[in-house]
């Protein structure tokens, strides 16, 4: 099953991008890079130059390795926990030769269900993120008795797109589906580039969560596909495929 003739958006933030633009255009689609988020990183936080006093070192998303590693010592972390697959092939390219990651999904709920990480008394934990995450992850653990630090060491904000040369693609028939990793990012896109597209379009979202999102603000068509671009990928083809 293939992509054949298909325009498909990508908004994650451009050094994220490649991957699932990669993936789509080996299939014969069209890949239209516009980033709805960007990563403006933060000062290296104190708690990033002891790595190595802390048990476990939890990664929630690829920008927080990316970020990181730049200003983490000593790096690798002796044992490190990524989200999700993405996040785990992030760190692995950056030289992490073991991580602890969910399988299937993305988000705190799947990382929180590890077996790992169900007693943590004494532990000591480190958690690399943006400056905005979410709290049940770390509040979760420290009720398992962790102790829980965060490293805050990027945050995401609104690019400077223009969205005009992605506005004339759709009205030549040229785009047939939205990709969006984050609420955030389909907010972003939308001011960016109005409504139109995002009503038009299948919108297709990493979690159920952004789902949620999109349908309160009255988008008609969201599909949910999964936080990998793999998982991404698939369901764009089984979609068009019911379609063809």
């Amino acid at each position: 099953m293939s992509l054949a003739g298909r325009g498909i958006v990508i908004t994650r933030p451009r050094e994220l991008a490649q991957g699932l633009a990669g993936l789509v255009e080996a299939r014969g689609a069209r890949p239209y890079v516009f980033p709805a988020i960007e990563i403006q990183p933060l000062s290296a936080p104190p708690a990033l130059a002891r790595l190595a006093e802390y048990d476990l070192v939890i990664f929630v998303s690829p920008s927080a390795v990316r970020v990181a590693s730049r200003s983490a010592r000593p790096w690798p972390p002796a044992r490190a926990v990524a989200i999700g697959s993405g996040t785990r092939r992030e760190l692995e390219r950056a030289g992490v030769a073991t991580v602890l990651a969910p399988e299937d999904r993305a988000d705190s709920e799947a990382l929180l269900a590890l077996p790992e990480l169900q007693r943590l008394a004494g532990q000591s934990v480190l958690i690399v993120r943006g400056d905005d995450g979410r709290a049940l992850l770390g509040q979760t653990l420290a009720q398992r008795g962790a102790r829980v630090e965060y490293a805050a060491c990027y945050r995401r904000v609104l690019p400077h797109g223009d969205c005009a040369t992605l506005l004339d693609a759709g009205h030549r028939g040229e785009l047939h589906a939205v990709t969006v990793a984050s609420a955030q990012a389909l907010d972003n896109f939308i001011a960016l580039c109005g409504g139109e597209l995002a009503r038009a379009l299948p919108l297709f979202v990493a979690h159920e969560r952004i789902a949620r999102h999109a349908r309160a603000i009255a988008l008609p068509q969201v599909v949910v596909a999964g936080a990998s671009d793999e998982q991404m990928l698939e369901r764009l083809v089984a979609y068009f495929h019911e379609r063809h």
